[in-house]
């Protein structure tokens, strides 16, 4: 047996997402593809973000990773998510660039994958990660980041990230989730995943 196959205590075969993950990229239409998210993205964060103060921006750039993350798993999301993180601050840089937001960008992209990369997608399972990436990447990480980065008192930060944060979960998850059935049944099946 390949490393990457175990056999459970029921006698289930089960494949290492993380290693079957890393597997996509030697296809090049699924790297064709992460390149047009990546598009989509970069375009998206132009047109589809309101920045409300120096520390608080709402939008829809996160998409597209959310897509890769689904068809491609953990290992492609936390590469692409760290790797358009990076291409978006070349593209159009707000401030200083600061490793910590790629580290999140990537830890997105490995719970977004795990969550959704060969898993039916339910409201429960989208509203769970979106939830654990609002609570401990999005205000937690970037939160530190901040504080890090421009000094700021983290409690002074806190409110606005929670409330913008809280007011977002329900509608990426509406969003997400909509977002995921019409991929699962339109894209997914030309990428046999």
């Amino acid at each position: 047996m390949q490393k990457d196959v175990t056999v459970n205590g029921n006698g289930e075969i089960s494949v290492n997402r993380w290693l079957k993950s890393l597997g996509e990229f030697r296809n090049l239409r699924n790297v064709v593809f992460c390149g047009m998210m990546a598009a989509v993205a970069i375009i998206l964060g132009y047109v589809a973000t309101i920045r409300i103060g120096q520390f608080i921006r709402i939008g829809f750039s996160g998409l597209p990773n959310q897509v890769v993350d689904f068809l491609f798993g953990p290992a492609v999301g936390a590469i692409f998510g760290a790797a358009l993180d990076i291409i978006k601050w070349f593209l159009q840089p707000s401030g200083d660039f600061f490793p910590g937001f790629t580290i999140s960008a990537a830890l997105g992209g490995i719970i977004y994958g795990f969550a959704f990369y060969k898993k039916n997608i339910s409201v429960i399972r989208v509203f769970s990660a979106q939830l654990i990436v609002k609570v401990f990447v999005n205000i937690g990480l970037n939160s530190l980041w901040l504080k890090i980065l421009y000094d700021q008192a983290i409690i002074a930060l806190l409110p606005g990230r929670i409330l913008s944060n809280a007011i977002m979960l329900p509608v990426d998850t509406f969003i997400t989730y909509v977002m995921l059935k019409a991929v699962e049944r339109t894209i997914k099946p030309m990428f046999n995943v």
